[in-house]
């Protein structure tokens, strides 16, 4: 087998009638062609477009002349080539998010070739009996669910997330995530307590600050607050760079911390965990590297006794490769999601329609081979943005409103 063809294609939202809470812009997807006709397929999270495009579009874009050609088994190698290609130049950044798209894509062709799922390729279920106390855990994927709003004042971020939090819990998701951007402490705090007010004793609450502080001082306050409403993480308290407030935290948290949305390999996780001595990291699965990455990630986490529950801010393309290493990796109680049920995104509820279920708040381990799924033409007529030739369609051109669910 070989690559032949490498495809960027770009989706987005239509324009919103009102104000909303989150809308995808424009978000690039790669899929990669073989000789056999397998293709695979990938988010290009926080990559921008036209940068997705000069470097993975087509034989000539700058890792399509490199890969175009080649065996696609095993991806490990690939990554190799790729990331040493660039020893001399950028090797963090947005080429190594692209380096992360093209891994995953080459997982779900090696996977679709021979007829099983990636998770099975990594590693098989790693989940020992003597780390885990339910056997549903072997079985099944939990996603925690990130709440955003529309507005910040304290009045509206109390109001519009705890209604969200109500929904989730509702429809029976098992773990929220809350998220108290530019907040003062006292908000931060109340918003711990109401949701998990809401979700009871049962299920898990994440709070999630955004970079909010450069104090520890405050920081480990309000950590110690939010214990009494048993937070499972406080995520990003801090700016990513500030390890040594990092560690200063994590020394005095009664908390687990988390971070790691925004890094890209295993070398800058090992920083976050031996450096900042966070305990629990968050790699993307494209913006790590891909597939390959996140897995020396978890095999570096596991014996620091750090948890590895992965970021997606984007879709359930993204999603689809968290279960995967989710389904293989003995350390990963959750992933994230960002759950079309409480968020107005057309494009979103779409690919979560066509994605891995959510099944009573958990995602059964993947039967299907590769990534577990695939985006239908239609849907990508339908959100495509991009004319193939550079250009953007104007706004307002989707059609079939009915069937994808705009308003």
């Amino acid at each position: 087998m070989k690559v032949t063809n490498l495809e960027v294609f770009v989706l987005g939202d239509p324009e919103p009638s009102e104000r909303v809470d989150h809308r995808i812009d424009a978000l690039a997807f790669l899929r990669i062609h073989t000789d056999e006709g397998i293709t695979g397929l990938s988010e290009v999270f926080a990559v921008p477009p036209g940068v997705a495009k000069a470097v993975l579009d087509g034989p000539d874009s700058m890792f399509g002349r490199q890969i175009v050609g080649e065996d696609p088994f095993p991806p490990e190698r690939l990554w190799t080539r790729l990331y040493n290609g660039m020893l001399h130049g950028n090797r963090r950044g947005w080429a190594i998010m692209c380096i992360g798209a093209i891994d995953v894509a080459l997982w779900d062709i090696c996977g679709k070739a021979l007829g099983r799922p990636v998770y099975q390729l990594l590693g098989g279920g790693e989940r020992s009996r003597d780390q885990i106390w339910s056997e549903a855990q072997r079985r099944e994927v939990v996603p925690y669910c990130t709440i955003w709003c529309r507005d910040f004042d304290p009045v509206s971020i109390l109001a519009q997330q705890i209604e969200k939090v109500e929904k989730l819990r509702d429809l029976g998701y098992r773990a929220v995530k809350v998220e108290p951007a530019y907040s003062a402490p006292e908000t931060v705090v109340e918003l711990a307590r109401l949701a998990r007010e809401a979700m009871g004793p049962d299920r898990i609450v994440c709070v999630d600050v955004a970079y909010l502080w450069n104090d520890v001082g405050l920081a480990a306050r309000v950590a110690n607050r939010l214990a009494e409403h048993d937070v499972f993480f406080l995520e990003t308290p801090f700016p990513v760079d500030s390890l040594d407030a990092y560690a200063g935290l994590t020394a005095r948290s009664p908390i687990r911390v988390a971070a790691g949305e925004h890094t890209t390999t295993r070398w800058e996780f090992l920083d976050l965990m031996d450096r900042g001595g966070v305990t629990v990291v968050q790699p993307y699965m494209t913006t790590v590297g891909g597939l390959t990455e996140a897995k020396r990630v978890v095999e570096l986490a596991q014996p620091r006794g750090v948890l590895v529950c992965p970021g997606n801010w984007g879709t359930q393309v993204l999603g689809a490769a968290s279960v995967q290493l989710a389904a293989w990796s003995p350390i990963t109680p959750l992933i994230e999601l960002g759950a079309a049920e409480v968020f107005w995104s057309p494009l979103r509820r779409a690919v979560q329609d066509v994605g891995l279920p959510v099944v009573n708040g958990a995602i059964a381990r993947p039967t299907a081979p590769g990534l577990g799924m695939d985006l239908p033409d239609d849907l990508i007529a339908h959100f495509r943005i991009d004319r193939g030739d550079g250009g953007v369609k104007s706004t307002g051109f989707w059609a079939n409103p009915e069937k994808f669910g705009e308003r």
